[in-house]
């Protein structure tokens, strides 16, 4: 029979050898709409709407946390560039205060702008050769679409979010969620303009915890 002393040691030992503030990690899958049409050329994803609803075809999710975390050292940079006449990514998740650069990377003009109430612009009409690359800060969560003034096919999704974490899914629905703190949250998942879901979730160091969307 092992002692109550041995057991002690034992579990000092354990606490000594794990990770100090390990993080927790959310897995799991979304199960996504069916693409509106036949699957996109190339693979590149375009922007459509229907039924009042934007999202992106092929269908993508955005998974989030929710909750009240410590505001950024700096503040936050992305990139969303145009390519190829489309933009690239076509949904791009960021943290409030997040400055995006739009390089243009064709060899003609661009003129990107939003009439989005989270984020109205206009950057005017630029080349690729052209510095500074223009840049924008979205400071007001919400969802925010992009159109081009010369081409009038391109399209882009930027969704603003109160949180530091956040992940885009894969194409399957799949999404790996790590590098999260201790503590009671909210779960959502952005699937298009009037679609979003949420579970509540409670989080432990080290700990991974798998949380699917069905």
């Amino acid at each position: 029979m092992i002692s109550s002393r041995l057991l002690f040691f034992a579990a000092l030992a354990l606490a000594l050898t794990a990770p100090a503030g390990a993080e927790a990690v959310l897995t799991g899958r979304v199960v996504l709409p069916k693409p509106t049409a036949a699957p996109v050329r190339s693979q590149r994803y375009e922007i459509v709407t229907k039924g009042g609803a934007v999202a992106t075809n092929p269908p993508l999710a955005v998974v989030y946390l929710e909750g009240v975390f410590p505001p950024a050292a700096t503040p936050p940079r992305a990139q969303l560039a145009q390519k190829d006449l489309t933009f690239v990514p076509s949904l791009l998740p960021v943290r409030a205060g997040t400055m995006v650069e739009f390089p243009n990377q064709d060899d003609t003009y661009h003129n990107i702008f939003s009439f989005s109430p989270a984020k109205r612009f206009d950057l005017g009409r630029y080349r690729a050769e052209e510095r500074p690359v223009p840049t924008q800060r979205f400071d007001t969560p919400g969802l925010v679409t992009l159109r081009c003034d010369i081409h009038e096919h391109m399209r882009a999704l930027i969704l603003v979010l109160d949180t530091p974490h956040f992940v885009l899914s894969e194409p399957d629905g799949r999404y790996r969620l790590g590098g999260l703190p201790a503590g009671r949250y909210l779960l959502k998942v952005w699937i298009d303009s009037k679609t979003t879901r949420e579970r509540p979730v409670e989080l432990t160091d080290g700990a991974t915890l798998t949380v699917d969307f069905p």
